[in-house]
């Protein structure tokens, strides 16, 4: 996931030039490719989250040279790709053949009938699309709403700890097995650095569910909790969201200031900037941390899979952000648009995108994650990144959801800012959350 911001040092037609290989070579071979696809009338137009403006681009300029099918990219704030279907079915202007969405939204948007249901185009393509190659955490949380299928996964987003060699060297530490030792760790650091501008954390605690909600799961999943029950009812009343919960605002005090206003684009810049000895970052982390033309720290980081708390013995990653591919129920070009999503979920695009800088995706498939080309390209995080995933945590994905998030993303921020204690806080989740679901 790009995460709000264009990798450095790759041109759009680098990028461009990336996308079109065996996808798209694929695709042009396929009869449905071969036929004048006149249904398009040339064209469609897919709407994409900016985060994933890159990589779309990559599949779009692919598509065209596969077919000749021109695919106009419309870019929206992340947050707000539910509200633009919304409306796009309310007025009537019906514009976009399909899209791509946080999977959290999947339910209210297939409740809303703004979703296809694409169940059966799966099982009839299923030798294609190879279902059984996309990461069994991701593929179900992604695409699974009350026993049918609405989608394909397009971006496999997970944490994991990326830490600077050279302020742990210097300051003696070691990484961080537990959560315990990432609060300790962050206050010797800032202890000693701190008067220098430098900082233990970079924690992004900003009021926005993608944001403050991810380091909030991070914490959660790894003390043994979850958002859902196994009963299928919220979970935040548990001993391990209360710990979880506790230990961020414990970090708060040893993290770059102020973690209430720190978003994305603060904590990597602190980080890749040489300011923040630790951070919690997506997977593609590392791919920035590395470019020598805007990162002081190339060469000197590394990265760890998600610490663990309480009586938790193995390291999991719980399903932050994550974004995923459907096609509109309005759309008069549904069978171009199914295979727009089928080229740009495939795992010879998806190599494609996780291997190039700046397309914003990670792995979503078990071959891509696996892929030696993957593993030259970004070895340490290949490392976290698979070990972590083993049994992933998924976030709610009901139609309440959006809503539900919304209410933890503002008690987690009060918690954040000194405002409300973290018992207080998360029985306000609790009640709320019993009163939203569906």
């Amino acid at each position: 996931m790009k995460k709000f911001m264009n990798g450095p040092g790759m041109t759009r037609r680098g990028m461009i030039k990336a996308g079109i290989g065996a996808a798209a070579a694929a695709l042009a071979a396929s009869r449905f490719a071969s036929q004048a696809y006149a249904a398009s009338g040339g064209n469609i137009t897919v709407l994409a989250s900016q985060p994933q403006a890159g990589g779309m681009q990559i599949v779009a300029d692919a598509f065209k040279e596969a077919t000749g099918v021109s695919v106009e990219v419309v870019t929206a704030p992340l947050d707000q790709i539910q509200q633009q279907l919304t409306l796009d079915l309310q007025s009537g202007a019906k514009r976009f053949d399909a899209f791509d969405f946080w999977y959290v939204s999947k339910g209210a948007l297939a409740d809303q009938g703004i979703l296809l249901d694409l169940t059966d185009r799966i099982a009839k393509d299923a030798g294609e699309i190879s279902p059984d190659d996309y990461i069994p955490a991701l593929y179900d949380a992604y695409s699974l709403h009350k026993g049918k299928r609405y989608s394909l996964p397009f971006d496999g987003d997970t944490h994991a700890l990326f830490f600077n060699k050279e302020i742990f060297e210097r300051n003696g530490v070691t990484p961080p097995k537990t959560w315990d030792d990432v609060v300790a760790v962050s206050k010797k650091i800032t202890e000693a650095e701190g008067s220098k501008g430098i900082y233990g954390m970079a924690l992004m605690g900003v009021k926005a569910p993608i944001l403050n909600v991810s380091v909030y799961a991070n914490r959660l999943a790894n003390y043994g909790g979850a958002f859902i029950n196994d009963q299928g009812k919220p979970a935040l009343s548990s001993d391990a969201a209360l710990a979880a919960a506790e230990n961020l605002v414990a970090t708060v005090p040893y993290s770059l200031p102020t973690p209430a206003e720190t978003g994305f684009e603060q904590a990597l810049t602190a980080f890749i900037g040489g300011k923040a000895a630790m951070t919690e970052g997506w997977t593609d982390l590392g791919t920035y941390a590395d470019d020598p033309k805007n990162s002081k720290v190339a060469g000197k980081w590394d990265v760890v899979p998600l610490p663990i708390g309480g009586k938790a013995t193995t390291s999991r990653a719980p399903l932050n952000a994550g974004w995923t591919l459907g096609v509109s129920t309005y759309s008069q070009k549904q069978d171009v648009a199914w295979a727009f999503i089928k080229l740009a979920s495939s795992a010879a695009m998806g190599l494609k995108l996780i291997t190039t800088t700046g397309s914003g995706i990670d792995p979503f498939r078990k071959s891509n994650l696996n892929d030696p080309k993957y593993i030259a390209f970004n070895p340490g995080v290949q490392r976290a990144a698979s070990s972590a995933l083993n049994g992933a945590v998924g976030w709610p994905s009901g139609a309440q959801s959006p809503r539900m998030l919304e209410a933890l993303s503002e008690q987690l921020a009060a918690m954040v800012s000194g405002e409300t204690r973290p018992e207080d806080g998360l029985a306000n989740v609790q009640a709320a959350w019993e009163r939203l679901q569906d």
